[in-house]
């Protein structure tokens, strides 16, 4: 099998991951729960599931007035594309 297809499969997985935890962790701050940790949300997102965790986090309103996801996913989605372009077209 080509690479690309391993590489699209660990996406959605990871994105898929990224998702749900995100809104887990949206759902526990409703109930006053026990929280996800930041670094834990940063690190899905560092991994590969930015995209899935800033959409979600939109829909869901979670996280938003956040400088740090606000601002730190968008810098690691444009990491992620210029890493990608780098490995794959050059």
């Amino acid at each position: 099998m080509p690479a690309y297809i391993y590489w699209c499969s660990y996406l959605i997985i990871i994105n898929f991951i990224a998702i749900v935890v995100t809104i887990v962790d949206k759902h526990n701050a409703k109930k006053h729960r026990r929280r996800v940790p930041e670094d834990a949300l940063l690190f899905l997102a560092a991994f590969g599931g930015s995209v899935g965790m800033l959409l979600t986090m939109y829909a869901i309103r979670h996280k938003t007035h956040h400088k740090k996801f606000m601002f730190g996913i968008p810098v690691i989605i444009t990491l992620q594309i210029v890493t990608a372009y780098y490995l794959f077209f050059r």
